[in-house]
Parts: C-alpha cells; sequence; structure tokens
C-alpha cells in the first residue's frame, strides 16, 4: 500500500501530567488499530512532558477519518485536564517511506 497523506502532531503536556499524557496515549493504540485506513500510527515522547503523533494514510479520505475518530474525540476530553495547550495538528504530504522486514 502507498503512504501519501499523513499527520504530524506535537503536543504539550501540563508540567506534571507527562506521565499521564504517555499513558493516554499508549492506550490510544487500540483505538487507532480499530481504525482501517490508518496504516502507520506512532506515539513518541520527546521530552518530559512533550510529545507527538505521526500517523499515516493512503488517501485523503483516511486521514479525515481519523482526524474525526476515536482517538480525537478521547484527547479532545482529555485536553483541559492533561495539556498546556492544544495540540498542534500538522497534515504532512508523504514524499517516501520504505519498510524493512
Amino acid at each position: 500500500m502507498t503512504v501519501r497523506f499523513g499527520l504530524l502532531v506535537t503536543i504539550e503536556a501540563k508540567p506534571t501530567k507527562g506521565d499521564e499524557v504517555a499513558a493516554f496515549l499508549k492506550s490510544a493504540q487500540k483505538l487507532v488499530e480499530q481504525e482501517p485506513d490508518t496504516v502507520t500510527w506512532y506515539a513518541i515522547r520527546l521530552g518530559p512532558t512533550s510529545f507527538g503523533i505521526f500517523d499515516t494514510f493512503a488517501d485523503d479520505d483516511g486521514r479525515q477519518a481519523h482526524l474525526s475518530g476515536a482517538v480525537a474525540e478521547a484527547l479532545g476530553q482529555a485536553a483541559s485536564e492533561l495539556l498546556a495547550a492544544a495540540p498542534e495538528i500538522r497534515p504532512v504530504d508523504v514524499l517516501a517511506a520504505t519498510t524493512q522486514r
């Protein structure tokens, strides 16, 4: 499958909420696995309170479905308690990708 579309999301937790955001992101994996149009999904920790999500899709319809899916809804509900600011969501174009087996 060719991936051409992606999302790059940066998340900043409140000063004492880094571990809770990490746990939230780990739990979100189960929700993403139920999205047939999400090809890859990575949740990463960049620092004590800084996180990122990178995910890919074959088409923009899949990307839009993800943006209105269960993870986005759950993050929206938890944002006021856990996040220092709204997540920064950037649609990106995937220029090249490879998978080593």
